[in-house]
């Protein structure tokens, strides 16, 4: 049997799939640090969806990350938890 750790720092000398592991823990840092903001702010889907003038499901599609936000809704979605919006570019390496 594969031990998890022994796969996966195998299938990390693939550049490609290297570079979609990286894609897809950015996504999921984003919707992460959108859960918490909500959670933090001590609001549930529903109350954060009235606060952002769309539907419940609409905020879980977001946070499960179905949709790609825009800038101005992950602004708005900042706002509505009191939260600061902060984007960072980093260096790979």
């Amino acid at each position: 049997m594969t031990r998890l750790k022994d796969l996966k720092a195998r299938l990390m000398a693939d550049p490609a799939f290297r570079a979609e592991y990286a894609q897809a823990d950015a996504e999921y840092a984003v919707i992460e640090a959108l859960v918490r903001a909500r959670t933090q702010a001590r609001l549930t889907q529903a109350e954060l969806a009235k606060r952002l003038g769309t539907t419940q499901s609409a905020v879980a599609r977001l946070e499960g990350g179905h949709v790609s936000p825009s800038l101005a809704t992950l602004r708005r979605y900042a706002e509505a938890t009191g939260a600061k919006l902060k984007i960072e570019l980093v260096q790979q390496g």
